[in-house]
């Protein structure tokens, strides 16, 4: 799965694997019971987000999961704030990379930007 550098591009690109790996429906009949996202944290400070769509909200993805029914339905049919998405992301399920594509739920000590962005999840 890829990251992305906005949630919108992330959920977008979720939308467009939905509708590939379910070719008997159209954007427009779709029935998604489950969005999943995540957050990442790069080591040179850079936001990643990840997003996936699922028709049963019992799978299970790479992400976790962040709204089900009709509220998932919303954002898979556009009808939705990122800014609001972004503000009920917790902050504790942030993965932060510490060696290239490992990630973990806190930040790297032995680095300044890792150090930096310990501070800043200090503060919170």
């Amino acid at each position: 799965m890829s990251m992305y550098a906005t949630l919108e591009e992330a959920i977008d690109a979720a939308r467009e694997l939905f509708l590939a790996d379910h070719p008997e429906v159209d954007e427009e009949s779709a029935n998604v019971q489950q969005l999943n996202i995540q957050k990442y944290i790069l080591q040179d400070g850079d936001i990643m987000w990840q997003a996936e769509f699922f028709a049963d909200d019992s799978e299970e993805g790479e992400c976790l999961p962040m709204l089900s029914g009709e509220a998932a339905q919303s954002v898979f049919d556009g009808e939705y704030e990122d800014i609001e998405l972004r503000q009920e992301w917790l902050e504790e399920n942030t993965l932060h990379e510490w060696d290239e594509g490992e990630f973990q739920l806190e930040p790297p000590l032995d680095t300044e930007e890792g150090q930096a962005a310990a501070d800043e999840w200090d503060e919170r």
